[in-house]
């Protein structure tokens, strides 16, 4: 390309654009391409000053003078809180958090200089606060400043190739800077004791009123700050596959305006929360609940999914697409018969015909069958982890052998649909990570020596040695999590919910299913959620009889034998630990 730096014109155009700039950032100079406060400017007489210099730095992205920080953080050490929160000052401040221009930069240098806290008094609460545990990386302040600089990158589109519904909802999105002040909002009542989200719902009101927000923006920013854990908890700790739990969570959001707001704020925070906590499966879990949400608004609230016409259509669609391929639909009806409808209901048409193909082709029928591919929400739309199906007469401790098995292979589980027919066979969908959590991909060879190691496993469950090889991850010692385990019983779906949470550790699935075991109790399906050093899990089990847990003095056992064996067990770091 020509040099032409030498053309006047374009050194006519480079004076303009220069004179320009000095012209508007009156009374600020440019020294040594930064930004700088004349050293006459009596800051105690011109405060305003100093949030409007931040806005010209985020305007025209160019740094700050140090001599010009040393004196902000002079002033600002001896100024009162109302010497800061001028007019002027919330207007500038409005504009720079909600700026195109991402303002995570001088969100940062406000938090820096010891502005920010002094202009918002419960922002300076939350500064330096501490999270102690693995799932929370960052201070509370630094998460807040990371989530508003995720919201804008979303915005300007650098994660429309990986996130492309998060893109899409952000452009649906009407009032842009209501998202801004309630993902800038949205944890500043943590530390406070009692729930930080309701407390930081009254917050966003104040906030909202001496911004000059309107009524409905206000409304908007508390109802956020109220539910921005909603959603996360809903992907990640209940069945999205349950068009029941779905409808709950389209009553709470209430319509598509509240969704897509909802839904890029969650994004936001997870992303700001750990660099390794978002990954291909939880966008995944987000996604689905994202979209069956919407079809239950567009559908209307007072006409939610029936649950026996989302098993037919699954049904017959699975149907289609096997008659497609030349199946003898007599042949799958039969296959089909003892099935029973929870299969139809948790599965999708494209894995159910994957699934019915493989058994009507295979030609060993002692064996397991164990099937492993990417797994899809739609043909050609990968769900964000490997899929294991697994096909075997059901026992006690099947569970338990194959969860260890899958632990021993280095596999992280994060999702498990567990059915049995009336036939006593076991239809089990596993959604695996490796272990730097992505999926298996297209690593045959691994694949292969995964699929024989199961087999191999299953075909004695009964036998599967339950040793774990790996040691506890040396950062874990480091945090007491005192096992914490609550029962109840679903009686809709007839089952009993045990939900699990202590520290993280190889073997522990495992260890779990053993006690199940012990206690004669099968696993029918399971939520997996390890957030940092804490596994958050939940399963829904049966007695032997496919009927919920009654007895409260089991009950009580079941719950002091998990703690004290899981917390016993959390003590312990031998290299191989037996279960």
């Amino acid at each position: 390309q020509a040099d032409l730096s030498d053309r006047p014109f374009l050194k006519i155009r480079k004076f303009f654009i220069n004179e320009n700039l000095k012209n508007n950032l009156k009374p600020f100079i440019i020294e040594n391409k930064r930004l700088k406060l004349p050293d006459d400017v009596n800051l105690v007489k011109n405060s305003n000053l100093i949030v409007k210099l931040f806005e010209f730095a985020l305007i025209y992205q160019i740094d700050v003078h140090p001599a010009t920080v040393r004196k902000w953080v002079q002033y600002i050490k001896v100024s009162q809180t109302k010497d800061l929160q001028s007019e002027l000052s919330s207007q500038v401040f409005l504009r720079i958090i909600s700026s195109k221009q991402n303002s995570e930069r001088i969100l940062r240098l406000m938090n820096e200089t010891g502005w920010l806290g002094k202009y918002f008094p419960d922002f300076g609460k939350i500064v330096g606060m501490m999270q102690f545990d693995m799932y929370h990386t960052y201070t509370v302040d630094e998460h807040t400043i990371r989530a508003v600089g995720v919201l804008s990158r979303i915005e300007a589109g650098a994660h429309a190739h990986d996130m492309p519904n998060v893109t899409q909802a952000m452009k649906e999105v009407h009032s842009r800077r209501a998202l801004y002040v309630a993902v800038f909002l949205h944890d500043i009542a943590k530390g406070r004791g009692g729930d930080h989200s309701e407390l930081g719902a009254d917050d966003a009101i104040a906030f909202c009123q001496r911004h000059g927000l309107t009524n409905w923006d206000a409304k908007l920013v508390a109802w956020l700050v109220r539910n921005h854990l909603t959603m996360s908890v809903t992907a990640q700790r209940k069945d999205i596959s349950d068009p029941d739990v779905v409808h709950e969570f389209a009553r709470t959001v209430g319509d598509l305006v509240h969704l897509d707001y909802l839904y890029v704020l969650t994004v936001a925070d997870i992303n700001a929360t750990n660099p390794a906590l978002w990954n291909s499966w939880r966008a995944s879990l987000m996604r689905q609940l994202y979209l069956e949400t919407k079809r239950a608004l567009r559908r209307g609230l007072n006409n939610p999914q029936d649950k026996q016409d989302w098993i037919d259509e699954t049904r017959d669609d699975a149907l289609k697409l096997l008659t497609e391929r030349d199946h003898d639909p007599h042949a799958i009806e039969a296959l089909w018969a003892n099935i029973g409808d929870e299969y139809f209901l948790r599965e999708t048409p494209w894995d159910i015909a994957w699934h019915t193909e493989a058994l009507l082709e295979r030609t060993n029928k002692e064996d397991p069958l164990v099937l492993i591919r990417e797994s899809e929400t739609s043909p050609g739309n990968l769900e964000g982890g490997s899929q294991i199906f697994i096909y075997t007469p059901d026992t006690r401790n099947l569970f338990a052998a194959t969860v260890n098995a899958l632990d021993s292979l280095g596999l992280t589980i994060m999702d498990a649909r567990i059915i049995t027919s009336a036939d006593g066979f076991s239809l089990d969908t596993y959604i695996v990570l490796d272990e730097n959590g992505t999926p298996i991909g297209n690593d045959w060879p691994r694949i292969e020596y995964i699929r024989k190691t199961l087999t191999e496993t299953l075909k004695q469950p009964e036998n599967f040695g339950a040793t774990v090889s790996r040691r506890m991850p040396r950062r874990h010692k480091h945090f007491d999590v005192p096992t914490q385990v609550m029962i109840s019983n679903d009686i809709v779906n007839d089952r009993s919910v045990v939900e699990v949470q202590t520290l993280d550790r190889p073997g522990l699935l495992a260890h779990i299913g053993r006690i199940f075991v012990q206690f004669e109790l099968l696993v029918q399906n399971a939520r997996i959620a390890t957030l940092g050093e804490k596994a958050e899990d939940v399963f829904f089990v049966t007695d032997l009889e496919g009927q919920p847990v009654s007895d409260p003095e089991l009950c009580q056992r079941l719950q002091a034998t998990l703690k004290q064996e899981l917390d016993d067990y959390s003590k312990t770091d031998p290299m191989s630990v037996t279960i």
